[in-house]
This record gives C-alpha cells, structure tokens and sequence, in this order.
C-alpha cells in the first residue's frame, strides 16, 4: 500500500480511522529550522473534527507528539516522527456494516485488492488519514516561508453555490472557509440543510501559493502542475485537479489564454503560474473538486460479501460536506509539492550559477 509522498523531502503517514493513532514520518527536512509541537498544532487545530456544526461532531483534540527530529527547538536533519493519539474512537458503530459494502466507499475495492478490509471508519482510506498530511505539511509550510512564500487554501463552490469574491482574510472567520461575506452564509445554510435531510454536499477548494520564486519544477514527468496533482488528488475525497484557466481554458482562443510578458512581469496569470512544468514566479493558483461524503444518513441498498442484497442505514458521526476541513489538508499537500520542489531546485542551482558566470561563459 503506498502511503509515502515526495522525491527529497518525503512523508510517509500511517494509522487508521479507529485505531490507537494517526501520524507521520517526515523524512529530507533540512536542519536548523525552528520548530515545536505549537506550530504544528496549530494547522492540526484547523484540520480537527467538532469545530462547528458543518463538520463531523467527533471529539477529538488532535494533539501532536514530536518524537524525534528535534533537538533544542530546531530539526536536525533526521527523520521527524510526528504522533496524534485517538481518544474518541468508537469502533462499535460500524459492526453492522463488517460484512456490507457502503456505495461511495472503498469498501469493495479494497477487499477485492487487498482480501480483507478495516471496516472501522474505512480504515486508511478515512479522512482521518491526512492527520499525518496536515502535520508533515506544517514542517513544509516553514520550509517555504524560509523564502517568504505563502500558501492559503479557501472553499470556492459549495453545492450549486459559487463565491465570486476573494476576501482571503475573511476566509478563516467562518466555518465554511468562504472568501465571500455574501456566499458564506448561504453555504453554511446549504451544508445544514443536507446535514438535516440525511444527506451530503460537495464542492470546490481553490489554493493559492503566493511569492513563490521561478524556476521550480522538473519537467517532463516531474511538471509542478503534475506534482501537485499528484499531492491533491491522493487526497481521498478529491475527484478533479485543474490549475489556472483549467478547463476554461479549452473555450479560450490562444490570444486570450496566452500571458503576455512585460518589464514588470506577467501581465496576466491565467497559466496559474506555470509554465512547461515549472513555476513562472507569478501566484501558483489551482482547485479540487470534492465529492460528497459518501456516509449519509439516508436509507440505502447495498450487497454483502456474499453478493446479497442489503438494506442498510449508516450511523455514527460524520461531515456533511468536506471542503471547510479538507481546506488545511490541501494547503499541506501544496506545502508539501512546493517545498520539495524548492529543495530539488537547491540541488542543482550551484550549477546553475556555474553556467550563467561570465568567465564560464567565455571559456566556453
């Protein structure tokens, strides 16, 4: 099963839904980066269940534990351990679906792959997995501010419902995650409203990664766009992937789509700020579509193992719609990408410096 994320600087998460603990390992940190569990708790504490009535009403505190990596409050250059312990997990409501497959879950593909399955909140392809993520990717988001870049993610569509401004600061003082004082209101109603009617919604969480330099990138296999759809789409609720224009840009004509280059940088940024694969110095911008959340409380039919047919209702605890918590888990994918692209970059830049020097370029 692969658990593990990145080229130099790798995160591999493990745990399960309803299992002791949920963590992760954070391997290729540079040294000499202040860091304590405060800082990484913070992200954790926007990622955690029970916040508000538009999430799950699991009680969890999501505490992290620095294992190792640390010494006197800076890395040291080994491998980061990070550990978040379980304490309101309830195995138990899930016995009745132990031999049941739940339409919209990895139930069956899981058990065709693997032959046996952790039906206890889906086990490892529960969003309780990207506890780890959320934690490696606050490391991340240090490594990158090192160099003053900025990643912010934020919910742009719930359900039918588009936000149309990008009030950024506001987008952190509702529950929702919305950069729109108008919209956020009527999606937090929306949310409610599947919530009481048994059901679920989807949606759109746009990411901005601001100031972050050019040249970062690997083409031809390692694009950054490539890469950070690797990250957001691993996420388990993802569905789609586009960056910049995306999709619109298939109705666009080359003369409107194309960034037009002038003294003071680009004119515009419809390329989302990439090109060939490697960032052009301009805001990266991409989005996710996020499917609804597949345990909803309506009744349902399903089969067993045996292949019988099953009427079934889901119990338990659970989001009504994933964008306002999948918001600090697509920030630490993309802090994740960014920051190992950087560290890439690092690796080959005194070479770089080699070939752009003037004496090289005359003996040459």
């Amino acid at each position: 099963m692969s658990s593990t994320f990145g080229r130099l600087l790798r995160v591999t998460t493990f745990g399960e839904s309803h299992g002791p603990a949920v963590g992760a390992i954070l391997d290729g940190c540079p040294p000499g980066i202040p860091l304590t569990a405060e800082v990484v708790q913070r992200d954790l504490d926007r990622r955690r269940p029970g916040q508000s009535a538009v999430t799950t009403q699991r009680k969890e505190p999501d505490k992290v534990e620095l294992l190792s990596g640390v010494f006197e409050g800076v890395t040291t250059g080994a491998s980061i351990a990070l550990v978040v312990r379980s304490v309101d997990a309830r195995p138990a409501d899930y016995a009745n679906l132990k031999d049941l497959f739940r339409p919209g879950h990895a139930d069956y593909t899981y058990w065709k792959k693997y032959g046996v399955r952790d039906y206890r909140g889906s086990g490892r392809s529960s969003g309780r997995e990207t506890v780890g993520r959320v934690a490696a990717g606050a490391v991340a988001r240090l490594i990158l501010s090192s160099i003053g870049a900025r990643v912010q993610a934020y919910t742009v569509q719930v359900g039918d419902i588009v936000a149309e401004k990008r009030d950024l600061g506001f987008a952190e003082e509702n529950p929702v995650r919305v950069p729109d004082r108008e919209k956020a209101p009527l999606m937090e109603r929306a949310i409610l409203a599947a919530r009481e009617a048994g059901d679920s919604l989807g949606g759109v969480v746009e990411i901005r990664a601001d100031c972050v330099p050019a040249g970062l990138g690997d083409p031809v296999m390692d694009k950054l766009e490539a890469v950070l759809a690797w990250g957001l789409m691993s996420i388990g609720a993802v569905k789609g992937f586009e960056v910049g224009d995306g999709f619109a840009a298939s109705r666009r004509r080359g003369s409107e789509m194309n960034d037009r280059m002038t003294p003071g940088g680009f004119a515009s940024n419809h390329a989302g700020g990439i090109l060939g694969g490697i960032s052009t110095g301009e805001p990266i911008v991409c989005r996710i579509a996020v499917k609804p959340p597949s345990s909803i409380a309506i009744p349902q039919k399903t089969v067993d193992v045996e292949g019988k047919e099953r009427d079934f209702a889901i119990s338990g605890r659970h989001d009504p719609c994933l964008c306002p918590r999948v918001v600090p888990v697509a920030e630490a994918m993309t802090c994740l990408a960014l920051a190992d692209a950087l560290l890439r970059q690092r690796a080959i830049e005194p070479w770089v410096k080699k070939l752009e020097d003037p004496l090289h370029k005359a003996r040459a």
